[in-house]
Parts: C-alpha cells; sequence; structure tokens
C-alpha cells in the first residue's frame, strides 16, 4: 500500500484487527499483538488517526525485521514521536471493546474467513469492496507493485470475486529494515 499510495493517490486509513479478538484465542503472539492495538487504538482517541501509520511501522520494524514480539511498546511510541503514557493502554482491557468493535468492522467488510492485511477500497460509483491480503513477500517495488495493485484493484471490482491462493513456498521476507 505505501508503495503505491503515491502513484495511485491512495488515501490510507490503517484500522485495527486483532486475531486474539477473532479467533477468541489466547496464543502468546496474538495476546500480545492484541496489547499494541490497545496502545494504538488509545493513540486515536487522543491523536486521531494521523499518528496512526508511524506506530504501526514501528511496530512492524520490531516484529518483522527485528523477530522481537516481545518489546516494550513504549518504546515504539518514543520512535514514532508519540506519548510513551499510551503504553499504558497496553494492560488496560478497558480499550479491549473498541478493538473488539474495529476488528467487527474488519470482519464485517471482508467477512469471516479472513485474517490480516484487509484492504477495503471505495469506488467512484459508490460500491466498497474489501479483501484479504495481497500476501506477498518480498513485497514488490516500483511497477511491479503498482501492476499487482492495479490487477488486485480490478478483481476486487467484481462482486463476485472471492479468492485466489496458492501454497506459500517461502517465508515471510519484509526487506531492509526502514
Amino acid at each position: 500500500m505505501e508503495e503505491v499510495a503515491p502513484g495511485r493517490k491512495l488515501d490510507i486509513h490503517y484500522r485495527s484487527i486483532s486475531l486474539k479478538a477473532k479467533n477468541d484465542s489466547d496464543h502468546e503472539a496474538y495476546v500480545f499483538t492484541h496489547g499494541l492495538l490497545r496502545v494504538v487504538e488509545a493513540v486515536r482517541a487522543a491523536a486521531g488517526d494521523a499518528p496512526i501509520k508511524d506506530l504501526y511501522w514501528e511496530y512492524a520494524k520490531r516484529i518483522h525485521h527485528d523477530k522481537n514480539r516481545d518489546f516494550d511498546p513504549a518504546e515504539a511510541l518514543s520512535d514514532a514521536g508519540l506519548d510513551v503514557a499510551h503504553a499504558s493502554a497496553f494492560d488496560d482491557p478497558s480499550w479491549d471493546s473498541v478493538v473488539e468493535d474495529e476488528t467487527a468492522a474488519g470482519i464485517a467488510l471482508a467477512g469471516d474467513e479472513i485474517g490480516t492485511p484487509i484492504i477495503a477500497l471505495t469506488y467512484p460509483d459508490g460500491w466498497r469492496a474489501s479483501i484479504f491480503g495481497p500476501v506477498v513477500t518480498p513485497v514488490p517495488r516500483g511497477p511491479a507493485a503498482i501492476d499487482l495493485w492495479d490487477g488486485m484493484v480490478k478483481m476486487m471490482s467484481v462482486p463476485g470475486f472471492y479468492e485466489l491462493k496458492r501454497t506459500r513456498t517461502d517465508g515471510p521476507d519484509p526487506g531492509d529494515r526502514p
């Protein structure tokens, strides 16, 4: 999304989806990321949508690039230029209803048989479509990213389009750490 946003004039809004809430699971990774989403929603409540992208990227660097799945959320907040006091939301279940509402909204868009990411688009005629994915590794760059995006947008414009899938043969490759 970030790769194609400038070339396709995309207005990206990052939303929360908790696999802990969706799958009703206490899997360790799901519990940890659910706590991170509590922090996201605390930041959103205090500062709106603008800082969410930077916070997500700080999380992504730690999780996907550094393979650190047990970091202090205050560090990510600090590196994103945000108030570290929001880290207290990590262990605060009062944020669960907001995270769960966000998750329910994502599931309502794309259906129950999905994971993350979910991409939702509103077409010029007002029709809204959403999809789970794409899951791509490594992330395509330049014209390849634009081609993938344009193809996905065309597929999503077909109301009866539901799924493409093949077995993953390579592990995740998030590329160089931003």
